[in-house]
């Protein structure tokens, strides 16, 4: 950190304050800025009080509106129109009006032209015009016609994917299936199985390895005798209900979605 504030003019005895006193605006932003001051000329204080208080109120406003919209999400509801919406862990869509929102990659994307080139970017934005903005460490390096583009690809990284649903789980209160005390995905000795005990499969999570040898002496399988050992996607001996899926992480997740959908 040292070496950073060095580098951007800090001295070490700059530590008592702010890294960085006020956002940083680009250039032309300055430059524009500097041009309505001159404009204001002798009464720049008095307006420019004034013009601070009404942008104030309109950050106030525009934050109330968007705390309404989350409200209104979080209920299942679409903000447009008010239907139910298609949940996923990471995507909501209205049908009813084509109303959509969902999470991209921190970084990654790629753009696919109808001449069969592509455009790299960390990031891209559709505008309202419907032009496509890829960015690159920070900068605009193309900006696109929507007639030339064919398809907007997001480069998720596994790893990342991952987090996202350890970070979600994390939020989420995951009984012990045995102790039902709180049981932490992180911890060692967390343990996910399906066993089927008649014709359906099951699930239940454990918090300690404990826990899940002291459910199984209780519980034994009755569909065939290595069921806890058995991988579910090698075996065709009960009803399954569950994805064929490996990833505990992410199963605990989509649980966490049905029962949300469930309660509306």
């Amino acid at each position: 950190m040292t070496k950073l504030r060095d580098i951007l003019g800090f001295s070490s005895n700059d530590h008592e304050r702010d890294f960085i006193e006020e956002p940083l605006l680009p250039d032309q932003h300055m430059d524009t800025m500097e041009r309505d001051i001159e404009l204001l000329d002798d009464d720049y204080s008095t307006k420019e009080r004034r013009v601070q208080k009404e942008a104030e109120k309109q950050i106030q406003d525009a934050a109330e509106d968007s705390l309404r919209k989350i409200h209104v999400i979080k209920s299942g509801l679409c903000p447009h129109c008010g239907e139910h919406l298609k949940d996923h862990l990471f995507a909501s869509v209205c049908e009813a009006c084509g109303w959509h929102s969902y999470e991209k990659p921190q970084k990654g994307v790629r753009v696919h032209i109808i001449d069969g080139t592509q455009i790299e970017g960390d990031s891209c934005y559709v505008i309202k015009s419907g032009e496509i903005l890829v960015v690159r460490e920070d900068v605009v390096v193309a900006r696109l016609f929507k007639p030339s583009v064919r398809w907007i690809e997001y480069m998720w990284q596994k790893d990342e994917v991952i987090t996202r649903y350890r970070h979600l789980v994390d939020r989420m209160k995951i009984l012990c299936g045995w102790c039902h005390e709180e049981a932490d995905p992180g911890k060692k000795g967390f343990t996910l199985i399906h066993v089927a005990f008649g014709a359906v499969q099951e699930r239940d999570v454990f918090c300690s390895e404990q826990c899940y040898e002291a459910f199984r002496k209780m519980y034994p399988s009755r569909v065939h005798r290595n069921c806890y050992e058995r991988n579910c996607r090698e075996c065709d001996l009960c009803i399954k209900r569950y994805d064929d899926e490996t990833d505990d992480i992410r199963l605990l997740a989509k649980d966490m979605l049905k029962l949300k959908s469930a309660k509306k």
